[in-house]
């Protein structure tokens, strides 16, 4: 058959036209792969014929640690590009605080804990290599074979039963008198609170010279009406009250709670009661008292715990005398330990001390609850 030789060429250009289409996208294919390979990162492969470790089982390299041998914790730590800012403020909250930490831990808790300790053994501290456990006989002996005990208890609380009213009802009249707004009142009250920050031994220095029976300006001044001075420190009848008037110098921490309460009453509540006919001594009975019996009931507490540890005034003024009627418990306790040396019956003391301070504050906390009003009350807040 004789083929047209016009259709044989149209057959030849069309099978050339489809390969020259074959190899423009060919073209294009190879170009498109070798930019993804660009883009990507390159991945060493494995020579041909070499072992592959499976995926979950890569041996580490030579010489340098896995990190899957780190714990949990801190492979997420390290995962962490950068601290948080809530870590951050933790963090520096941490740092702010450990100094505190380690002082209570050090200085508080632990002589605490070694005390505790020290309360059930004979421990000297001459003779620490001859301590021995003597259980209970510590406590025994104080209640049962020292007289001195139960006599720096008496003088403890004589004390406290003069100082601790006292220092309530002055602070109140105190606070009353300066809650005013006159102009210089706010130096006043500066004046008043002084003393409270001075050191206790200058205070006793101080009121040393101002009681002294022979040229002291307490007794000149009661000369000057012809009124013969007791011996303040110097008799044992007077040695406590005299204690008890130095104990006032400092009642300025006390006036100043109460002033803070006495300036939080609302002021409506003073001008309710003048329009119903009250008069000054009604407001303060059915207002102002109980409105500051929260702050009557703080003073309370920590007077009634810095009265059973009174020591430094007795200690630079008598030292117990005259004739131990200022041997006050605190005192004792200070003299069983570092003047006798009796550690192991000192802490003994310390945590009769503690047993009985703790139970006189947990009746007042029991009792509280029964003359204590808080405003928030009324709303049953």
């Amino acid at each position: 058959m004789v083929r047209d030789p016009y259709t044989t060429t149209q057959m030849s250009d069309e099978r050339q036209d489809a390969r020259e289409r074959a190899r423009t996208a060919s073209s294009a294919s190879s170009a498109r792969r070798a930019s993804a390979a660009a883009a990507s990162p390159r991945r060493d492969r494995p020579a041909r014929g070499a072992d592959v470790a499976p995926a979950g089982d890569v041996p580490p390299a030579r010489g340098r640690p896995s990190l899957r041998a780190l714990p949990a914790p801190v492979l997420r730590a390290l995962s962490r590009r950068r601290l948080t800012a809530g870590d951050r403020e933790a963090l520096a909250a941490y740092l702010f605080l450990a100094p505190w930490i380690v002082g209570l831990l050090v200085f508080t808790l632990g002589p605490v804990v070694v005390s505790l300790v020290a309360s059930f053994t004979d421990y000297a501290i001459l003779t620490p290599s001859q301590t021995r456990f003597v259980g209970w006989a510590n406590y025994a002996n104080a209640f049962t074979q020292d007289p001195l005990f139960w006599h720096t208890l008496r003088v403890t609380l004589y004390y406290s039963a003069l100082a601790l009213p006292l220092n309530l009802i002055i602070g109140f009249g105190l606070a009353q008198l300066l809650n005013t707004n006159l102009p210089g009142i706010a130096l006043f009250r500066s004046l008043y609170y002084l003393p409270a920050v001075i050191s206790g031994v200058v205070v006793t220095l101080l009121w040393l010279w101002i009681l002294n029976p022979r040229f002291g300006l307490v007794n000149y001044l009661l000369s000057l009406v012809h009124i013969a001075g007791p011996g303040w420190m110097f008799s044992a009848d007077w040695v406590i009250p005299s204690f008890v008037l130095i104990s006032l110098w400092g009642i300025g921490r006390t006036m100043l709670i109460y002033l803070a309460m006495l300036q939080a009453i609302p002021t409506p509540l003073y001008e309710a009661a003048e329009i119903d006919g009250a008069g000054s001594l009604r407001r303060l009975r059915f207002v102002t008292l109980p409105l500051v019996t929260p702050a009557v009931f703080f003073n309370m507490v920590l007077g009634l715990i810095d009265s059973f540890q009174f020591f430094t005034t007795a200690y630079v003024a008598t030292k117990g005398g005259p004739a131990g009627a200022s041997m006050f418990y605190a005192l004792y306790l200070y003299l069983n330990a570092f003047q006798y040396f009796n550690m192991g019956y000192a802490s003994a003391l310390a945590w009769i001390l503690f047993a009985v301070v703790a139970v006189l504050t947990i009746i007042l906390f029991r009792t509280g609850a029964i003359w204590v009003f808080y405003q928030d009350q009324e709303t049953g807040g």
